[in-house]
């Protein structure tokens, strides 16, 4: 299978699950209210591991014989998210404090820029191995699933149809296959930069685990649950570990 085959399918199952989401948002409400929190924790576990595990141990090898400093574009891609998130996303998790609700066309737009940005660091992985590119994928669903159902809630929340916000969350989702496809044709071009985009990757995936999913744990106060997060968080770290294994041999 050729390398932007594997960007635009790895792209569709990724979109396919966050509609599956959507669909499980609009006819188990209360039940997916349940299992965010622990979906969450999975997520955090497995992006992690997969940062420390998978992106920077290649993108050091990539840059061995180079004078790329792969720290720099790590730091360069949390200070990215975090302007992101500010100027664009904040949008998503906030409700004016005037009561004023979200503006559809922000949270639209600053979503599609994520997935946009998502379909980007997928074509870098693949572009660098088979195995490294299936990791990231699996990677990105974990934690696209829970932000993409608390996005679709928001969107409801909003004013839209429950059919519409599912469309319109769908159709944000898809841009990421642009991203892979863009990315794709100037991969040739940017063969020598793969280390500085694998770090650059890190630095996302490091801030998405830092800020947003691991401090949303920290919000539940009733120790039982709080524990029983851990359980998922540890899942996510076994199973990225064992897959790196497997993969790498």
């Amino acid at each position: 299978m050729s390398i932007l085959n594997s960007i635009i399918i790895a792209n569709i199952i990724i979109s396919l699950i966050s509609l599956i989401g959507g669909i499980v948002v609009i006819q188990k409400t209360l039940l997916t209210k349940k299992i965010i929190p622990y979906m969450v924790a999975f997520a955090a576990g497995v992006i992690l591991t997969t940062v420390f595990l998978d992106l920077l141990p290649e993108a050091l090898e990539l840059s061995e014989g180079t004078k790329v400093n792969i720290f720099t574009p790590v730091f360069i891609g949390i200070l990215f998210s975090f302007f992101l998130e500010r100027f664009v996303l904040w949008f998503h998790h906030h409700e004016s404090t005037h009561g004023i609700k979200p503006s559809l066309f922000l949270i639209i737009i600053g979503d599609g820029i994520h997935n946009f940005i998502d379909g980007v660091v997928i074509a870098s992985a693949f572009g660098t191995s088979l195995t490294l590119g299936i990791i990231t994928t699996f990677a990105i669903a974990a934690h696209e699933v829970p932000q993409e159902i608390a996005d679709l809630g928001i969107l409801i929340h909003s004013g839209l149809s429950k059919t519409w916000a599912l469309i319109l969350n769908l159709f944000s989702a898809l841009t990421a296959i642009a991203g892979g496809i863009i990315a794709f044709y100037f991969l040739n071009s940017l063969k020598n930069s793969l280390p500085i985009l694998l770090s650059f990757s890190s630095g996302i995936f490091i801030y998405i685990a830092g800020s947003d999913l691991i401090p949303g744990l920290h919000k539940e106060y009733r120790k039982q649950k709080k524990w029983a997060q851990v359980l998922p968080f540890i899942a996510g770290i076994i199973l990225m570990y064992f897959m790196t294994i497997l993969l790498h041999e």
